[in-house]
């Protein structure tokens, strides 16, 4: 397999790993409020964690897809900033990256 076939299904493996777990949080904060107003303020408290894990769940998830946006435009593994070939011992380990380490820093 390719390096590009098998950063493909990792990140096709990862993008629905996070789709799986927003679907989780996104059920989490759906559940109705006590109708009690004190225990209400305490369960809307609870909720700013799971909206920020959210919210970064989220953020991830749009930079995967980005990355198989690039696979499919045959951009992946070039700094979207410079154009200088991202390392491939970088996109072993991040292979959603979209910059160089040069850039990265």
């Amino acid at each position: 397999m390719t390096s590009e076939a098998t950063a493909r299904v990792q990140l096709e493996d990862r993008l629905a790993e996070l789709k799986g777990r927003l679907a989780h949080l996104d059920a989490d904060l759906s559940e109705p409020l006590n109708p009690d107003s004190s225990e209400r303020a305490v369960e809307m408290e609870d909720d700013v964690p799971l909206e920020a894990q959210a919210e970064l769940v989220t953020r991830e998830i749009e930079s995967v897809s980005r990355a198989l946006d690039r696979l499919d435009k045959g951009t992946y593994g070039i700094c979207v900033r410079c154009g200088v070939a991202v390392a491939p011992a970088r996109l072993e380990a991040r292979p959603e990256a979209a910059l160089c380490i040069e850039c990265a820093q």
